[in-house]
C-alpha cells in the first residue's frame, strides 16, 4: 500500500513540475528573470529525486511567486 501512495507523489510532483516548466516558458519577462526561474525549477527536478515532498513544498513557493507577477 505504501507503494500507490509513493506512486501518487510523484504523478502529482510530476504534473505539477510539467505545468509550472510551462508556465516559465511561457513567462513574459526579461531573459535573466526567466533564468533564474529556470534555474530555481531545475533545482527543484533535482530535488525531486531525494526528497518529492520537499520538491513540492518549494515547487508551491515557486509557483506562489509565478501568481503573484500575474
Amino acid at each position: 500500500m505504501e507503494d500507490d501512495g509513493q506512486l501518487a507523489l510523484y504523478e502529482a510532483l510530476a504534473a505539477r513540475l510539467k505545468e509550472t516548466h510551462a508556465r516559465v516558458r511561457a513567462l513574459d519577462a526579461p531573459d535573466s528573470e526567466r533564468a533564474s526561474y529556470t534555474r530555481r525549477l531545475l533545482a527543484v527536478t533535482a530535488a525531486a529525486k531525494h526528497d518529492p515532498v520537499a520538491a513540492l513544498r518549494r515547487l508551491d513557493a515557486l509557483a506562489a511567486e509565478l501568481d503573484s507577477r500575474s
